[in-house]
């Protein structure tokens, strides 16, 4: 995106406060902690749960997985400057699945997983720019996980 690294990096910064830019709460469980975002606040979203691993401001956040049982490994922001003056907002998720896992994730919380993030750097997009230039869309079966988890999970 054509954005200072700081532009991109106040995103990060925003997660889980009052003024979040960055997740999209809405259509999804927002994400929550226990005191305002550092290393040690405890939290997540909806059923998946971490602790911040790692955070440098405006620049990096990891969270470290603790929850569903066997979502071991973590997921973080970053922010990268190009050469050219523009930033990549980039988003990396490395887990083994163990146990229930093995099963949960592939056919249920990967494909969540997915859309929400999607969402989260439309959001971004949006915030920084004023328009998505590639808005994405829900497939059927996000749509039917989604209407799922919300029965299951915000009930």
């Amino acid at each position: 995106m054509p954005v200072s690294t700081a532009e991109a990096g106040a995103l990060i910064d925003s997660l889980a406060g009052s003024d979040d830019r960055l997740w999209p709460t809405g259509e999804w469980p927002p994400m929550e902690f226990d005191r305002p975002l550092g290393v040690g606040a405890v939290g997540g979203h909806g059923p998946v749960r971490y602790t911040v691993q790692h955070y440098v401001p405006g620049e990096w956040v990891r969270f470290g997985f603790t929850g569903p049982r066997g979502f071991d490994g973590f997921h973080e922001f970053t922010v990268h400057p190009g050469p050219d003056g523009t930033i990549a907002l980039r988003h990396t998720l490395a887990i083994q699945p163990t146990g229930p896992a093995r099963l949960t994730w592939p056919f249920a919380f990967r494909w969540l997983h997915d859309a929400c993030l999607e969402d989260s750097l439309d959001k971004a997009e949006r915030d920084l720019t004023g328009t998505v230039a590639r808005p994405t869309r829900w497939s059927w079966y996000v749509k039917l996980l989604h209407a799922i988890s919300e029965r299951v999970f915000r009930n």
